[in-house]
């Protein structure tokens, strides 16, 4: 029942939950510096997460695999959203930063074999359609500065490398105590980087505490909680395709939030970028081969012993990885 829930509202609630960060970022950093934003989004945000974990008596990873998730929340948050929180500051647009954004299932698709996941053909032809759909969706509004370009492929490169990173050396960390430290970690760079540019001044107080409240509750905790928790059952793959309906869907909620165009080329990049969602999420049936090579690689990555891998049918092995519990 769980994990049927997880299928039918988890990538919607992804995508509407990520896409509204973009707005609430545009909003935040037009009240105050960057950094100070990103500073006070990592600190309450980290506070609360641990506090979840804590009460809810989640395990906590230790030695080598706290060092991973240290690795993988800094890429994730800090390298992430610290260069797009930098872009929104030189008024690079909502749509411009999710375009960007948006390109991560290619980036994680072309190193998925680092994972052992195989991509289709179909799959391929889904990406690249979604691909030219989020172009569309944007094309009106993708001027920008070098630097600004700059800044969102740095951001598109901590998410996407963040997440392959992840999903090799923590595949098996509470999605609970795993956001915690992904973005307690990151708070005291942001800090530091905020405290050397010597900006505190909030201009819009207001904005700035409307933006953060939805950027910790919603964006730092449930959406992130929600994305571990999809990348600890499911594939690289198959969740970074949900990110092709970001930009379509960001620049719709940034013109009826913020005013930002949503001229007849965005609509058409909405329909492509669909169809190329669509595409992607079809995989062919799997054969025995396919499904035990699956199962096993998933148990070789959880770290369990030599003794314990044995190879499943295809019915044993769908079955496992269907159901396995959301917690």
């Amino acid at each position: 029942m769980e994990n049927r829930l997880l299928e039918v509202a988890g990538p919607p609630a992804l995508i509407f939950m990520w896409s509204s960060a973009f707005i609430a970022g545009i909003i935040g950093v037009g009240a105050a510096p960057p950094m100070l934003v990103l500073f006070a989004r990592f600190g309450i945000a980290g506070v609360l997460l641990i506090l979840l974990a804590v009460l809810t008596r989640a395990a906590w990873p230790r030695g080598r695999m706290l060092g991973h998730a240290v690795v993988a929340g800094l890429l994730m948050q800090m390298v992430q959203f610290g260069a797009f929180y930098t872009a929104m500051g030189e008024h690079v647009s909502a749509a411009v930063i999710s375009l960007v954004q948006g390109l991560s299932p290619v980036v994680i698709a072309v190193f998925a074999g680092a994972l052992g996941e195989r991509v289709t053909r179909r799959q391929w032809l889904g990406f690249g359609i979604g691909g030219v759909g989020v172009g569309l969706a944007v094309v009106d509004q993708s001027t920008f500065s070098v630097s600004g370009l700059i800044l969102c492929v740095v951001g598109l490169a901590g998410l996407s490398l963040g997440t392959i990173y992840q999903k090799r050396f923590t595949p098996g960390i509470d999605p609970r105590t795993g956001t915690a430290v992904h973005v307690a970690v990151s708070a005291p760079f942001a800090g530091l980087i905020a405290l050397l540019g010597n900006d505190f001044h909030v201009a819009d107080a207001g904005h700035f505490a409307g933006s953060l409240a939805w950027i910790v509750l919603v964006n730092s905790m449930a959406a992130f909680l929600l994305l571990n928790t999809m990348l600890r059952y499911w594939d690289t793959t198959r969740v970074g395709r949900y990110f092709f309906a970001i930009p379509a869907v960001t620049a719709a909620m940034a013109w009826l939030v913020i005013g930002e165009p949503l001229p007849p080329l965005t609509i058409a990049g909405l329909a492509v970028g669909l169809l190329g969602l669509v595409l992607a999420s079809r995989t062919q049936s799997s054969d025995s081969s396919r499904a035990a090579l699956s199962y096993n690689h998933f148990r070789a990555t959880s770290g369990e012993s030599g003794s314990s891998r044995i190879s499943p049918t295809s019915s044993e092995a769908g079955r496992l990885m269907r159901k396995a519990p959301v917690p």
